[in-house]
């Protein structure tokens, strides 16, 4: 009882819209002509725009207009039902969708005014562990929804989740700014994300049994699946090899930063910069410090606990002293002082605010303004203890002299000025 209740809560055959219709869906979407080459064309400068001024509610907006899914999820359709022509198809539409992204975003970038890269544009120019899950499931919900018989809104949510254009318009930014390093960073991006989104339609494709294309001629039908599993293999392996680098360097550099932020506390020195280097010759820790110098026995020390922290094969480099007077960068330590101090602040902000440390301002001359007869006066915040109870209350407490003598409603307006112009919530007026 409780095994096919699970199997029906699972069941992915239920609602699936009939297989023709799934078939003649993804194909028409893998169509790169008229309409959908022109809205893909709008949504590559609209990501670029919304790169080049940090807008993340401008990006997902491209991402949502975006027709970039088709073409992938119809190779790997392809591949799922040993329909060679429509892998073709696929692949030549991706790499005509991928060539009109590059050179749209690329004029773009090139005749634009702004030409500093954002934190959005720069988020792109470095695959991590994490992109690589978000295309897998990502591709898995989008095919799922995609063989249902009512289509639902989890397409745009795997646009915007998978994230296709964006690197795009990373490496039309790092041709048009001449920057090689973000051009290969976005691509290798893209690439992993188009490769693992397709895996994930394909596995759904096999797990849903899809009827696979058979020929005639059995000749043709195994030359067929030999250009498949050749296409797969030169698509997959070096993806996997990507990827399982992509894993390698998340931990490395997860393993770095925990090992600085333990390791690094001094009173006096601080770290004003940090370069993981990942590499599969060695990996490297650069590190800038500023304050007084560690000495040799310091440092020593610290080296040794690189293996505590799983950084085998890893050099630290330290440059402090002279050998980092050439290297600072006085934005470096900018930003690190006002880390420091956004973090004091953040923690007197939490704590309540005593009143006995909320200065007075200076009133004089608005005394002397609204009452001309006050010869002196002295104002204070001050704690008034009560002898018999467990706290104590404060209040604002103010001793004036007159020339001549003030009458009770006088006093009680000037304690209802003072309670206004100090915002306090108790005065006391005492009248010598």
């Amino acid at each position: 009882m409780i095994k096919l209740s699970i199997h029906k809560r699972f069941n992915l055959h239920l609602d699936k819209a009939d297989e023709d219709d799934v078939v003649l869906s993804i194909k028409k979407n893998s169509d790169f002509v008229g309409a959908n080459l022109w809205t893909l064309i709008f949504a590559i400068f609209i990501a670029s725009i919304g790169l080049n001024v940090n807008s993340t509610a401008v990006i997902i907006g491209a991402m949502l207009i975006s027709p970039l899914m088709g073409p992938i999820m119809g190779i790997g359709l392809g591949i799922g039902t040993n329909d060679f022509e429509l892998v073709k198809k696929g692949l030549r539409n991706l790499l005509i969708a991928t060539l009109i992204s590059i050179v749209a975003s690329t004029i773009y970038f090139y005749i634009t005014p702004l030409h500093d890269a954002q934190s959005e544009l720069l988020a792109r120019t470095t695959p991590s562990i994490w992109d690589v899950f978000i295309a897998f499931f990502g591709g898995l919900a989008g095919i799922v929804a995609g063989t249902r018989k009512e289509k639902s809104n989890v397409i745009p949510g795997v646009a915007i989740a998978t994230a296709l254009m964006p690197p795009l318009c990373t490496a039309g930014f790092g041709l048009a700014s001449g920057n090689f390093y973000f051009f290969i960073g976005a691509i290798y991006l893209y690439f992993i994300n188009s490769v693992f989104i397709c895996i994930s339609t394909f596995l759904i494709v096999r797990f849903l049994k899809f009827k696979k294309k058979h020929f005639e001629d059995k000749n043709y039908e195994k030359k067929v699946s030999r250009y498949i599993l050749i296409t797969v293999v030169i698509a997959v392996v070096p993806s996997i090899y990507l990827a399982y680098g992509i894993v390698d360097k998340s931990i490395f550099e997860n393993n770095a930063q925990k090992f600085v932020n333990e390791q690094f506390q001094f009173k006096n020195t601080q770290v004003v910069n940090k370069n993981f280097k990942y590499s599969t010759k060695g990996n490297e820790i650069d590190l800038l410090l500023i304050g007084y110098e560690l000495p040799k026995k310091a440092i020593d020390s610290i080296t040794n606990q690189l293996l505590r922290y799983k950084l085998k094969n890893t050099k630290l480099q330290i440059r402090q002293g002279l050998n980092a007077k050439q290297e600072i960068d006085f934005s470096q330590i900018k930003a690190s002082i006002l880390e420091d101090v956004f973090k004091k602040d953040s923690v007197t902000q939490n704590r309540s605010i005593s009143p006995l440390d909320k200065p007075i301002p200076d009133i004089g001359q608005e005394l002397k303004a609204l009452y001309p007869d006050m010869k002196t006066y002295a104002i204070s915040n001050v704690v008034i203890h009560q002898l018999n109870a467990p706290s104590n209350d404060t209040l604002t407490m103010m001793i004036a002299s007159f020339n001549k003598k003030t009458s009770a409603s006088e006093q009680g307006r000037l304690r209802q000025w003072l309670k206004s112009r100090l915002q306090a919530d108790s005065v006391q007026v005492i009248i010598k």
